[in-house]
C-alpha cells in the first residue's frame, strides 16, 4: 500500500484545459524501513512447535504497543517485527522466554542481515548469586561472576540498594 501512495498523482483538469497536477513524494523515514525493530527467533527444540499457538501467546505476552507481525520463515525460524523501539527494547529486556517449556533464543535483525544466516546460539539468564559478605556487592565483582559463567550484561542493583534481598543479581549470555 506505501508503494501504491508513493507513486499517487492528483490531476485536476481546469475549464481552460490546463492539467494541474499534484505529487505527492514518499519521505524517507529511517524508523520504517524493513528490518528495524525485528528479531529472528527460534526454539530449543527438536520437536514442532505449533505456530498459531506461539504467535497467539507470544502477542499476548507481550502486548507490542505498536503490534507485532509474527511470520514463520525457513528451518524452523521466526520473524517477530515489532513497529517501535520502545516494544523491542521491553521484549529484549525481558528474556529469556519460554513457549512450552522450550527455550525461546532470538537476534535482533541488523538492516544488512539475512535472517537465515544470523546465529541463534546465545540466551540471557538472570543468575542469583548467594552468601556473598556485603562488601562484594559492586558491579565490578558481579563483571566478574558474570564472565566467569559466560558474557556479563547487566547488573540489579534495585534489589541490594532497598536491603530486601542478601543475593547479587546478574544478567549473562550463556552459549546454548
Amino acid at each position: 500500500m506505501e508503494e501504491v501512495l508513493a507513486d499517487l498523482r492528483i490531476e485536476e483538469e481546469q475549464e481552460s484545459g490546463e492539467v494541474e497536477l499534484w505529487e505527492i513524494e514518499q519521505e524517507e523515514n529511517p524508523t520504517e524501513q524493513s528490518s528495524n525493530f525485528c528479531l529472528v527467533v527460534c526454539f530449543l527444540t527438536a520437536t514442532v512447535i505449533n505456530f498459531q499457538s506461539m504467535r497467539t501467546v507470544m502477542a499476548n505476552l507481550w502486548h507490542p504497543l505498536g503490534g507485532v507481525t509474527i511470520t514463520d520463515i525457513e528451518e524452523k525460524r521466526i520473524l517477530f517485527r515489532l513497529y517501535c523501539e520502545v516494544d523491542r527494547d521491553r521484549v529484549v529486556k525481558g528474556s529469556p522466554y519460554t513457549f512450552n517449556n522450550h527455550l525461546l533464543i532470538f537476534s535482533i535483525l541488523k538492516e544488512e542481515d539475512n535472517p537465515l544466516e544470523v546465529p541463534l546460539n546465545h540466551a540471557e539468564f538472570w543468575v542469583q548469586i548467594h552468601n556473598l559478605p556485603s562488601s562484594l556487592y559492586s558491579k565490578a565483582i558481579a563483571r566478574q561472576f558474570g564472565d566467569f559463567i559466560g558474557s556479563f550484561v547487566d547488573y540489579d542493583t534495585k534489589a541490594i540498594t532497598i536491603g530486601l534481598q542478601n543475593f547479587m543479581r546478574i544478567k549473562v549470555q550463556v552459549d546454548v
